[in-house]
């Protein structure tokens, strides 16, 4: 997905993250629902991805198609994602598959950042996905059974249930997407997609700090603090130390970076001469 779909899920997604803390798997299996209904009919995605139709009049579609079957919440988002432009028609079905599963993922996320860091959720939601693709690619039984055509969403469900019987929710609502509407590409291959949505999201509770020389523990104290107060959650901190630097600090949380480095207000310094 690039251009202007690319835009597009990014806007989806940004508005997403205010409903994630509270968010819950029933939002995540509505978005699938909707998925589902938006793949299933060729019209439907051609209307919603027509660039002479407006905005509030392709939003006011889906409203009409899920009012009353679905939230008011999965109403909203399915509703922004069909206001926005899309360069083609599988696109938006991409992007709702996108977001229905970062709301599966902030749930394993949410279950222990109240307690201690949500990093743990998303390891153990990561863990289970691989522990499915692992007894899939350990059997051509499974891998024939799971692409049979002819066989029922509902069986290949049961078949991936019996396969992980001790995962989580989170990971049996992802897996059951996988197998029950690959949407053309291999059940594994998607939880892959899954398992690296899972990861990035990890990357939030990450910081990757850089500095010239190592730090004593209070250094180390005091800088665990400051980020845990700025970013308001409890931070795995990563130190790596780099002389190349010369001087200062570099800190990366996600696509986040705060650069304080010599360095880098050297090559500010250049360009700016160089302008």
């Amino acid at each position: 997905m690039a251009g202007v779909s690319s835009e597009s899920l990014a806007t989806a997604l940004a508005a997403l993250e205010a409903k994630l803390p509270t968010a819950s798997l029933q939002l995540a299996k509505e978005l699938f629902g909707i998925l589902g209904m938006v793949d299933s009919s060729a019209g439907l995605r051609r209307a919603l991805t027509d660039p002479s139709r407006s905005g509030d009049e392709k939003s006011a579609l889906v409203r009409q198609l899920v009012g009353g079957k679905v939230s008011a919440d999965a109403a909203e988002i399915a509703g922004g994602l069909a206001s926005s432009r899309w360069a083609s028609a599988r696109d938006i079905g991409d992007a709702l598959e996108t977001l229905a599963a970062t709301v599966v993922i902030s749930v394993a996320e949410n279950k222990s950042a109240v307690s201690a860091s949500g990093i743990t959720g998303l390891e153990e939601l990561e863990n289970d996905l691989f522990s499915f693709n692992q007894a899939v690619a350990s059997s051509h039984e499974v891998q024939r059974a799971l692409s049979e055509p002819q066989a029922s969403a509902a069986a290949k469900s049961a078949l991936a249930e019996k396969l992980v019987p001790g995962v989580s929710e989170e990971a049996k609502v992802l897996i059951t997407q996988a197998v029950s509407q690959p949407r053309g590409i291999k059940p594994t291959r998607l939880v892959e997609r899954f398992a690296e949505l899972a990861a990035k999201r990890q990357q939030r509770w990450i910081a990757t700090v850089s500095v010239t020389r190592p730090l004593s523990q209070t250094q180390l104290a005091r800088l665990q603090a400051g980020l845990n107060n700025l970013y308001g959650r409890e931070l795995k901190v990563n130190i790596n130390v780099d002389p190349a630097l010369i001087g200062g600090i570099r800190v990366q949380v996600g696509d986040e970076v705060l650069d304080a480095s010599v360095l880098t207000r050297l090559g500010e310094l250049q360009r700016q001469l160089a302008g």
